[in-house]
């Protein structure tokens, strides 16, 4: 049976749990990414599911740092109400920000209250350690373009988070 290894095109599902063990993301449509070639995909899964077989499910605790990210306060601002648009003035309302650079970055409502909108672009779970649950799905060679992408080129492939 093929194993997990560099170069491989491996396709996972998984769940990511909080430390209340809730299950805050979830993927039954496998994702599929090229182990070793950069592909996005979190460095901490990759390492998990090294020398893998399908059918394999492996846990895996992430730190902040392994996962979400710390929070950065410096992603929450806090403005008045009449200075929002209307409908940005409800709690998990999403909200595009563009840089100076044309970069955007979401970020979401979290409170509205006392005349006051608060937005965070922080992750929802920057700065929590999490569990990941990960099944290994599928893995079989990547091709040269696959690898050069990191990820499948297939209609089947997903999307690597």
């Amino acid at each position: 049976m093929v194993t997990v290894t560099r170069n491989k095109l491996v396709y996972i599902t998984y769940s990511i749990l909080d430390a209340r063990g809730m299950v805050v993301e979830q993927h039954d449509l496998p994702v599929g990414y090229v182990q070793g070639a950069h592909s996005g995909i979190l460095p901490a899964i990759e390492t998990a599911v090294a020398g893998r077989k399908i059918g394999d499910r492996v846990e895996i605790q992430l730190s902040p740092e392994e996962g979400y990210g710390l929070r950065d306060e410096s992603l929450v601002f806090v403005d008045e109400i009449e200075n929002v648009p209307p409908e940005f003035r409800r709690t998990g309302a999403e909200v595009m920000f563009e840089n100076e650079s044309g970069e955007t970055k979401v970020f979401y409502v979290t409170s509205v209250e006392n005349g006051k909108v608060t937005l965070d672009g922080n992750p929802s779970l920057a700065g929590q350690s999490v569990t990941c649950l990960i099944n290994v799905v599928d893995v079989r060679d990547a091709t040269p373009e696959e690898i050069r992408n990191g990820r499948p080129l297939d209609a089947a492939g997903g999307t690597v988070h």
